[in-house]
């Protein structure tokens, strides 16, 4: 396989020249389902995990190869085998806050390298700007091109209204309007893709991705699943996150349904997505305006008089608290890494000198 249809380019061949010199070869993740990784390399696919040397360099969840990734590996051709040693710096990444009961477990990385970022929303219900504008502010600071993908427009009644509805959160990001069943529209999306483009579906489950690629793609190859028509919710049928090949170049990288998605980053992304927000803050008579019940507000006046949507500026607070959240618990994280760090010194030392 040539690599250059993969996306190999310079930047990574200069950073994979050391690793060449000592006898491993470029490879690309297409697939991870837990520890076992799917790679494609020159000399055909390949399957296997890390090396026990890299797994003990790992410091964070976010050191391991993810879908998109380029990797060094010994591959064996006639088994199909390999083993990870490294991974190469990435170009662009879409990562999301990864939480469980027990609070904040660190960053994920969702794909890598990737040229350009498809969010999905599926016109068989409304559009939900609070959750566009969710996938579209993590989007922002990927470093990759970001267009808006209205999916299912054969079951919608009104398409105009509902690519106003998006318009006014994705502002001047492009928006396509596409059916992964009929394959209407479906070539909008293969104009941002060619070889060695790197494309990836996000969004809700039940929005149609892996249609959309299967539509791409002229097969089946993709399992979809039904819609419940109580809530308009899909089931998870997409389980692992897999790089796909597109006839005629391009690849798309098919990610599962994601109902929770943890924003990471810092309160600059406030800034970002909501610039807006941000100036008319400045025109409040008060530094500290709360923006509640204090005189002179103009977040307050411009409710008020309709330049601003009351639900934009919900979700620019519901947003700027979890970003607080987030950002107190990444420094109890970071202490207690530091913590650990420091108690395992001291237990080697006491082993060492026995002091």
């Amino acid at each position: 396989m040539d690599l250059k249809n993969l996306g190999w380019n310079t930047s990574f061949a200069e950073a994979f020249a050391k690793y060449g010199e000592a006898g491993f070869i470029p490879a690309r993740i297409t697939s991870r389902q837990a520890n076992l990784f799917t790679a494609l390399s020159e000399i055909g696919e390949l399957k296997g995990k890390v090396t026990g040397r890299m797994r003990y360099e790992c410091a964070q969840g976010t050191d391991y190869p993810a879908v998109g990734d380029w990797v060094a590996v010994k591959g064996n051709a006639d088994t199909g085998l390999m083993q990870i040693r490294a991974v190469l710096p990435r170009r662009t990444q879409l990562l999301r806050a990864d939480f469980n009961k027990g609070g904040y477990l660190g960053d994920q990385v969702i794909s890598a390298n990737l040229d350009v970022l498809f969010v999905v929303i599926g016109l068989d219900t409304e559009v939900n700007g609070s959750n566009l504008l969710r996938f579209l502010a993590q989007a922002n600071v990927t470093g990759a091109r970001t267009a808006v993908v209205l999916n299912k427009i054969d079951l919608c009644g009104d398409v105009t209204a509902a690519e106003a509805a998006a318009r006014k959160v994705a502002k001047d990001l492009p928006i396509l309007k596409v059916s992964g069943t009929t394959g209407e529209g479906i070539g909008e999306i293969r104009k941002f893709l060619g070889p060695g483009i790197t494309g990836s579906l996000i969004g809700p489950s039940g929005v149609g991705k892996s249609t959309i690629i299967n539509s791409l793609l002229g097969e089946e190859l993709l399992a979809v699943g039904e819609v419940r028509e109580s809530d308009s919710k899909g089931r998870h049928t997409t389980t692992w996150r897999e790089l796909v090949i597109l006839p005629g170049g391009g690849m798309l990288i098919d990610n599962p349904g994601i109902r929770s998605f943890g924003i990471t980053g810092d309160e600059s992304l406030i800034a970002t997505e909501f610039c807006d927000i941000e100036l008319i803050i400045t025109q409040c008579k008060f530094r500290n305006c709360q923006h509640i019940t204090e005189p002179g507000c103009a977040i307050k006046e411009a409710i008020a008089c309709g330049t601003l949507p009351r639900e934009r500026f919900d979700s620019y607070l519901k947003l700027q608290a979890e970003l607080r959240i987030l950002g107190v618990a990444k420094q109890y994280r970071s202490r207690i890494r530091q913590e650990n760090l420091v108690a395992a010194k001291r237990r080697k030392k006491f082993e060492d000198t026995g002091r």
